[in-house]
């Protein structure tokens, strides 16, 4: 691709991202005080303890900047206030404005997301796609605002990015042998055990099995060989797989709350566009001149497009025996091959999947390099700038080898060991990783859940509710993404195992039993609605149930409850507060504060931080979410509305000058030509005076020669 063949796509990808780094800001910000601080289940301040190492020995260890905050008369939960809320406001500014899309602001909001990552440790993908932002963004020149440092090649990340996530995440389903996905039945589990369903989601457990296993292997396909396609000199291959791709992650968001990541994974896909084809979306016309050369070109890469398709579609008949029943109009289908050989077929593809992978980058940085800048010092400066931005993506390209060939043993150990090397020092960074979704299927007897009940005597017992997952059967699932809702998503790990694989439930329980309001506030943002909001429980208890979708009647009609569930188990014993067994729980996951706490401070940092959280907590957090999107994509609609009509009013002014000039040339023709005319016809009038004249000459002549011969000829008769 030449260069500014992608610009769009590129345009499009940071406009996205800015709306991720605002979702993953604000979302973390609302949910902050009631996990992180300083009474919150685990408070931020355990794991960031102040020790006698300068700043510059603690930013090695940790990379954050929360070891800022007592300079600033801030505790770690303020700080991090600080630094989510910040984080959220420049990228919704950066959503609105295009002129703040530049790569020195993607520095700092990736700084201000590793900072928090240093707590939190979720989003691998959020940050390393944040990382080739600042790689992929342009920047604005101090001397010029006309002149920016960009390039092609950097974009070529996002593909390779979501090259890695789409195909390991298809290979690990196979090779940790869970049966669910070597049977083609993990579908027909996945919608009602999933961390929080949608509505949907029931309505997809409804279908069929024999569809549920031809969507496993539409999946398979997808994640494993459809990732090739990225890579393909066919334009047309790039597109349909981008098709695909978007498709399988919009299927997903329909039926899960997987909060930012599959629009993550959308904004991704847009590396495989180009400029004519966002022009198509948009009714742009675009000029198509097809040489000879061209046209036979055209026409031998469709002949390989088809060859492509139909040898996909032999390969998945073939290793997953598709056959129709035309009698029960059904598909049937099952894997055809053995794990053995699926390993064969890895060791086989891996080490060709990097050199493809070289083949595509050396090709865009050669095609890159061709860009045809006038002037010497242009040209030198051109460059310069793209050694420098080619330098950096094959840097990320040699390290990015090491986390992807950690499924294929062969294919890591004969990595060169400087690459090792650079791996690990740059590692706390997050700048590459290792990814793997749904490697095994969990809640195959039913979804695995934990419920807490509060109760005054003890003989009493109420269920409390969280907004997200699941716990009264005749609620409805929600619809919360992009929100994160983190302690919904722990509650339903913790139900994977017991608790002690879970030492934060211990200090979940501890906080409800002191009547926390910010630890509340997880629960329940609308307090009435927690059964304990004007006194705290005086005891508290937890058991684990199995729950499943409920079936619709035999007569088709909907049931009235969305689930059924059955007793299963004692998830954590009956305790109260002084309770020994409680103490003994936080006592030994080092929970309990040895200190007492700091009094805060009445800066007015510290103050404003406070109001501004009250306020914005108060509203639930996706309905927050979606109110400040909806405000920055107004915005932006606005101004390019307003830029379209400044463009169109000077286009108008153009066309109008161009008139006036044409009207003006018009004018000054006819204006000769009348000229013309008037000199045409004053030669015509001289010559006809002229001829005129000459004939009365003539006329005069003739009649004086007669007048002489009539003298000669009364002389002759006289003589």
């Amino acid at each position: 691709q030449k260069m500014g063949d992608v610009r769009l796509p590129r345009h499009m990808f940071l406009w996205c991202l800015s709306a991720i780094y605002m979702f993953a800001f604000a979302s973390l910000y609302v949910q902050i005080p009631g996990l992180y601080g300083n009474e919150g289940v685990l408070p931020a301040r355990w794991q960031l303890r102040v020790s006698g190492k300068s700043v510059v020995e603690q930013l090695k260890d940790s990379p954050t900047l929360l070891w800022f905050g007592p300079r600033l008369g801030l505790d770690t939960q303020q700080c991090m206030e600080l630094l989510s809320l910040t984080g959220a406001l420049l990228s919704l500014m950066t959503l609105a404005l295009p002129v703040l899309r530049d790569c020195r602001v993607f520095l700092v909001l990736w700084i201000l997301y590793l900072s928090l990552y240093q707590v939190q440790t979720q989003d691998n993908l959020l940050l390393e796609t944040g990382f080739l932002a600042i790689l992929i963004a342009p920047m604005k020149m101090p001397w010029s605002s006309k002149v920016r440092l960009h390039d092609s090649v950097t974009f070529w990340l996002a593909r390779w990015l979501l090259f890695r996530l789409m195909f390991v995440s298809g290979v690990v389903k196979l090779t940790s042998r869970c049966p669910t996905w070597w049977g083609l039945t993990a579908l027909t589990y996945h919608y009602e055990t999933q961390c929080i369903p949608t509505p949907l989601a029931w309505f997809a457990h409804q279908l069929p099995v024999w569809l549920q296993k031809l969507s496993v292997v539409g999946t398979f396909v997808i994640e494993i060989a459809v990732p090739f396609m990225f890579f393909s000199p066919i334009r047309r291959h790039r597109l349909a797989a981008f098709y695909m791709q978007v498709l399988l992650q919009v299927l997903i968001i329909l039926s899960g709350n997987y909060n930012f990541f599959n629009i993550l994974t959308i904004t991704l896909c847009l590396s495989l566009l180009d400029d004519q084809h966002v022009n198509f979306w948009l009714r742009r016309p675009t000029p198509k001149t097809k040489t000879s050369l061209q046209t036979l070109l055209s026409r031998l890469a469709v002949m390989l497009e088809i060859g492509t398709y139909a040898l996909l579609g032999y390969w998945t008949v073939k290793y997953f025996d598709l056959q129709v029943d035309w009698e029960n109009k059904s598909v049937s289908s099952k894997t055809a091959f053995m794990y053995f050989e699926f390993n064969g077929f890895l060791k086989t593809v891996t080490v060709p999947s990097i050199w493809i992978g070289v083949l595509s980058l050396t090709w865009e940085i050669i095609s890159s390099m061709c860009a045809c800048v006038r002037g010497v010092l242009w040209r030198l400066w051109s460059t310069i700038q793209w050694a420098v931005m080619a330098a950096a993506t094959v840097s990320m390209f040699a390290i990015s080898l090491v986390p992807y060939t950690y499924f294929e043993y062969d294919a890591h150990s004969n990595l060169w060991p400087g690459v090792r090397t650079a791996f690990e020092l740059t590692d706390r960074y997050q700048l590459v990783n290792s990814y793997g979704l749904f490697r095994r299927m969990t809640g195959i007897g039913g979804r695995p859940e934990v419920v807490i009940e509060g109760s005054m005597d003890r003989n009493t017992w109420t269920e409390i509710e969280f907004m997200y997952k699941p716990g009264n059967m005749s609620t409805a699932p929600p619809v919360v993404a992009p929100h994160q809702p983190r302690l919904d998503w722990q509650m339903w790990f913790a139900a994977l195992g017991p608790h002690t694989q879970s030492p934060w439930f211990s200090s979940l329980l501890h906080r409800l039993l002191q009547g926390k309001q910010d630890v509340i506030r997880l629960i329940q943002t609308d307090e009435s609605q927690y059964p304990f909001s004007k006194q705290p429980p005086a005891y508290l208890r937890a058991h684990r149930y199995k729950y499943r979708f409920s079936e619709p009647k035999e007569d088709g009609s909907y049931p009235q409850r969305w689930w059924r569930r059955v007793y299963v188990e004692e998830f954590y014993p009956m305790v109260h507060l002084g309770d020994s067994y409680l103490e003994q729980m936080l006592v030994q996951h080092g929970l309990k504060d040895k200190a007492p706490l700091r009094r805060s401070s009445n800066a007015w940092l510290p103050r404003l931080l406070h109001h501004v959280g009250e306020h914005a907590r108060e509203m639930p957090a996706p309905l927050l979410l979606w109110t400040l999107f909806s405000s920055a994509a107004t915005v932006c609609l606005l101004n390019s509305l307003r830029s379209h009509a400044h463009q169109h009013q000077h286009e108008s002014l153009q066309n109008k000058h161009a008139d006036k000039q044409a009207t003006g040339e018009t004018r000054s023709s006819v204006a000769q030509e009348d000229e013309k005319k008037h000199e045409e016809e004053d030669a015509k009038d001289d010559a006809e005076e002229d001829g005129k004249e000459q004939e009365e000459d003539a006329t005069a002549e003739e009649e004086q020669e007669g007048e002489i011969e009539e003298e000669v000829d009364s002389l002759r008769k006289r003589k």
